[in-house]
């Protein structure tokens, strides 16, 4: 028997005295027995407490006790007895745990009794080990790791009801069969993203305690609790906001979560300190704490959103979690690449188009030049030249004669003047008199030279004029029989006058060629690529839907066949849906918008009836399938190649008539439960944040996996939890309680602490279970 040390020194000797039934405890060096029974003794114990409850209320405040099992897996223990003989033992409330032998563990005695486990759950009671105190050595040779929030007895107590999430047995068998110690728990916590603390200062905040408000949280299970309008979604709604996490999908959700985060928690901007032990305080808030939040409802509305539910699946087997990650981040980059390639493939298509026309144009042009050499271009153009060199000779002296005429012009109207008398003397003082007579002859001569050549040039421009006119005859013949040539030919003989145009098309044949190799190679490459990528993705999705295959199976196995989950391929239309009505064809439209959901294709199914020929097998009329084949283009067909239908996961429940449902076609409370399931179930270290997770939750469902599930993530992931629910709180086995208190526009942390201490125990007896006197209706109405 352990008591509390606030019973008192008397009161425990009287305790004591009760228990042995007056025998004295020591005989020599000797222990002795006390002559009660177990029954016997609990009901002095009883009775002692309610009198004591009556006289001496002060003392019975601080009555506290445990009762601990000495070894009881021997032969000569609790255990070596019979099994109705122990059963009878078993409903005493007051035993919280039976000690193991040195050399056992708590298997070894299921081994043999199967039912003890069952019967140990079912009164809260557990194994474990401890040391006996022959001697100082013997003390901490065996013992047993507790988590308690306090080195008190009312914390023991809750530890060994607890025993699933708050006890731990130290040791393991070797493999020689002897017990050897385990490791040590990790108390620092610092493996995994936890918030330990939260700070809010500023006076706008609705949270406000003087001048900060503290929210102190467990590491494992924190519950929330507080009346209605108390700030409890306030508080999870405003953190996720704050630390950018994702929102609900749902838009009026979102709208309510973003309302509430920003206009009360984050009102006036107030500072928000976090604590996240073993996390870089550097780090954006999303990566030292990226927890998973669910507001109010939210559940529900995720059993609609299968990208939800896929992400649950994926978490939920830990030796497939890291294979589904990889191969959905590789599934999303080869759809990238292939998008990508594809609009690649579609430039590169025309660029190639364009480079055969080019090639082509060089090739015709090189065909014609060859057969305007075989048809005489040489000799027309050689006649051309001589043509086009005598009628630049005509033109030569017509300017030549006008110049000719206008030359003889200006010297008959500029003949030099007659010498005067006077002038005469001057130039013959000066000594050229005789320069200026001659002159006058030298001036009529040129004249004369003048009218000569001019005579000649005429002569010579008629003479050209004759030689033009019969080069001009002889070009017309020669430009008619090349023409004749090439009309035989079937070749346009107007095209003569492109034959300099046609002969530099036709010299860079080379190079077009040469270009068009490249490309084309190119081209082939990119189509071998994107062939490759396509059946790297097939082989993909064949691997993520048989990672997926084993969780389902998984999820039969561990719920029993309660919860079950199958897949359904290529589930997803709307990737193709986008794209068909991306193709704005009315009728194509048209027959996707009326086929039944059940009856529209698949992208793959869809290209499939395409390649071969057999569209009517998806519903297309034919004149359907006339338009759709011809807006099917290459680059088109290959846009919808690439395009990815995901799969679909549908959760079912079973029913209690045997038929599993569809989670879907579930009410409210039962979408949570499954959904709820899965989350606390998954292999997913990332905190989880939830918001009133028991609406239209059943308790059957709470108890039986919501509560187990909750205990086995203890040290495993933080859990936050707003709530109203006394039995996830209490039979949650909640680390840490936090009761919020409101006034009309500001709310504070009225308690925070374990659920063993007594201020916190009271606290969730008036807040979420209707005070103490619902509490004690409660027992009298079901007969407690």
């Amino acid at each position: 028997f352990l008591f509390d040390p606030e019973i008192g020194r008397a009161l425990y000797l009287k305790v004591f005295d009760l228990v042995m039934g007056g025998v004295s405890p020591w005989k020599g060096n000797e222990l002795q027995l006390s002559s009660k029974d177990s029954d016997e003794a609990f009901e002095e114990l009883r009775t002692l407490h309610a009198r004591l409850s009556t006289e001496a209320p002060d003392k019975a405040l601080g009555w506290r006790y445990l009762v601990l099992a000495p070894p009881v897996d021997s032969e000569k223990g609790l255990l070596g007895a019979q099994r109705a003989q122990v059963l009878q033992l078993f409903p005493h409330a007051e035993i919280a745990g039976l000690e193991l032998g040195d050399e056992k563990l708590p298997d070894d005695a299921a081994r043999k009794r199967q039912w003890i486990k069952g019967a140990m759950v079912d009164r809260h009671q557990a194994f474990f080990h401890a040391s006996d105190a022959y001697s100082l050595d013997e003390i901490g040779k065996r013992y047993t790791w507790l988590k308690l929030a306090s080195p008190r007895i009312e914390a023991l107590r809750q530890a060994f009801i607890a025993s699933d999430s708050r006890m731990r047995i130290a040791y393991q068998r070797g493999a020689d069969g002897r017990l050897a110690e385990s490791a040590t728990p990790d108390v620092t916590v610092q493996s995994r993203p936890w918030l330990k603390s939260v700070t809010v200062r500023g006076r706008a905040s609705f949270f406000q305690d003087d001048d900060e408000c503290r929210f102190d949280l467990s590491p494992d299970l924190t519950c929330i609790i507080g009346g209605s309008m108390t700030g409890k979604s306030t508080l999870l709604d405003g953190l996720r906001v704050h630390v950018e996490a994702p929102l609900p999908q749902d838009e009026g959700l979102k709208k309510q979560v973003e309302a509430r985060g920003r206009q009360r928690l984050l009102a006036g901007s107030p500072e928000i300190a976090m604590e996240c032990p073993g996390q870089d305080p550097t780090a954006p808030h999303h990566v030292r704490w990226p927890a998973v939040f669910h507001a109010q409802n939210e559940l529900q509305r995720l059993a609609q959103e299968p990208a939800a539910v896929e992400e649950i699946l994926a978490r939920l087997v830990a030796s497939e979690t890291s294979r589904i990650e990889e191969g959905e981040k590789r599934l999303l980059d080869l759809d990238r690449e292939l998008r990508n390639l594809a609009e690649r493939l579609a430039r590169i298509e025309d660029v190639l188009a364009d480079a055969e026309q080019a090639c082509e144009r060089s090739r015709r042009a090189a065909r014609e030049v060859e057969a305007f050499a075989d048809a005489g271009i040489d000799d027309l153009h050689g006649t051309s030249r001589e043509l086009r060199t005598w009628q630049e000779a005509t033109r030569v002296a017509g300017e030549l004669a006008a110049t000719l005429e206008q030359s003889g012009e200006q010297l008959e109207s500029s003949l030099p003047p007659d010498t005067e008398d006077r002038r005469a003397t001057v130039l013959r003082a000066a000594g050229v008199h005789e320069l200026a007579d001659s002159v006058g002859a030298r001036w009529a001569r040129a004249g004369r030279h003048l009218r000569s050549a001019k005579d000649e040039l005429s002569e010579a421009s008629r003479d050209i004029e004759q030689i033009v006119s019969a080069l001009e005859q002889r070009e017309k013949q020669v430009r008619v029989d090349v023409e004749r040539r090439l009309a035989d030919r079937g070749l346009d003989g107007s095209r003569i006058r492109e034959f300099q145009a046609l002969g530099r098309q036709a010299s860079l044949l080379e190079s077009y060629e040469a270009n068009l190799d490249e490309t084309q190679a190119e081209f082939a490459a990119m189509e071998r690529t994107f062939e490759t990528l396509l059946e790297d993705r097939r082989r993909l999705v064949d691997r993520q839907r048989a990672a997926f295959d084993r969780v389902i199976d998984t999820i039969c196995t561990e719920f029993e066949g309660r919860i079950t989950a199958r897949r359904i391929d290529e589930g997803d239309r709307e990737p193709l849906e986008r794209f068909l009505k991306g193709l704005n064809q009315r009728g194509v439209t048209r027959w996707w918008n009326e086929a039944p959901q059940d009856a529209r294709p698949a992208s793959t199914k869809l290209l499939a009836a395409l390649r071969e020929g057999d569209l009517e097998s998806v519903g297309m009329s034919p004149a359907v399938r006339k338009t759709f084949r011809e807006v099917m283009t290459t680059p088109k067909r290959r846009k919808l190649a690439v395009v990815r239908c995901r799969d679909y996961y549908a959760l079912e429940l079973g029913m209690d008539d045997g038929r599993p449902r569809r989670l879907d076609g579930l009410s409210g409370g039962q979408r949570v439960s499954v959904l709820l399931s899965l989350l606390l179930q998954t292999n997913d270290d990332r905190p989880l944040v939830i918001d009133q997770p028991e609406d239209e939750l059943d308790n059957r469902f709470l108890f039986d996996t919501v509560l187990p599930a909750l205990k086995r993530l203890k040290g495993r992931r933080q859990i936050i939890l707003a709530t109203h629910n006394a039995n996830i709180v209490v039979n949650g086995d909640a680390d840490q309680v936090i009761q919020l208190e409101a006034t009309a526009n500001r709310g504070r942390v009225a308690r925070a602490g374990a659920i063993e201490e007594p201020a916190i125990r009271d606290a969730i007896v008036r807040t979420v279970d209707g005070g103490d006197e619902a509490f004690r209706l409660r027992r009298l109405k079901y007969g407690f």
